[in-house]
């Protein structure tokens, strides 16, 4: 008769695995692929962002001379061309080499924490600040008056507010969405600070 493990009915030397193994390496696996749906949402809000801004810069810069101002929804909202030396809503003019830097080193800073997201809020978050982000670098890097020092080109006039751009918006409300994370105690990986048991930690974030 054939040697076999108690409660399983494995043969002995059997290089089957057992159940317990089976089951150790599932969660693996499904920690993976809900690894790369989050991944995929932030590709995805950084590829429409970063689209939308520069397809509007490249239509406000071929169809509209500098400084014209043109009514969409008087007297709510007007494309006003400008070319921003500064930071978002024109602040800084005068440092543009210092913006540069710093978008640069926020889109490394956001790269390096992508993979530690588990939280679809927080996908989406990290991805509006870094398509802003980008998006305004893409300017400083390419456009006049020389490298690293490029005007971001804005666009987007309301009353009595700052003119800005879709990138501007983008990383307003990323930053306002990690603001209300975090002081919902929610971290990168989806679960509450407070240790509350909510399902797979993204319940009550999402």
């Amino acid at each position: 008769m054939t040697d076999q493990t108690p409660e399983r009915g494995i043969p002995a030397g059997s290089d089957e695995p057992t159940t317990d193994d089976r089951d150790e390496s599932t969660p693996a696996s499904h920690r993976r692929r809900t690894g790369a749906r989050y991944a995929l949402l932030f590709a995805a809000c950084f590829a429409v962002i970063y689209a939308a801004d520069q397809l509007t810069k490249i239509w406000v810069v071929s169809t509209m001379t500098e400084g014209q101002i043109t009514p969409v929804l008087p007297p709510l909202l007007n494309w006003h061309f400008i070319r921003n030396p500064g930071a978002a809503f024109s602040i800084g003019t005068n440092y543009t080499w210092v913006f540069t830097i710093i978008m640069v080193v926020v889109s490394i800073a956001i790269l390096t924490q992508v993979r530690k997201v588990a939280s679809w809020w927080w996908a989406t978050a990290l991805g509006l600040v870094f398509a802003g982000a980008v998006g305004n670098l893409t300017d400083r890097l390419l456009r006049e008056p020389s490298f690293g020092q490029g005007h971001v080109v804005d666009f987007i006039a309301l009353p009595n507010f700052a003119i800005f751009n879709i990138a501007d918006s983008a990383v307003v409300t990323g930053v306002g969405l990690i603001c209300v994370l975090t002081l919902r105690g929610v971290g990168l990986d989806g679960k509450r600070s407070n240790d509350e048991p909510p399902g797979d930690g993204t319940a009550d974030a999402k």
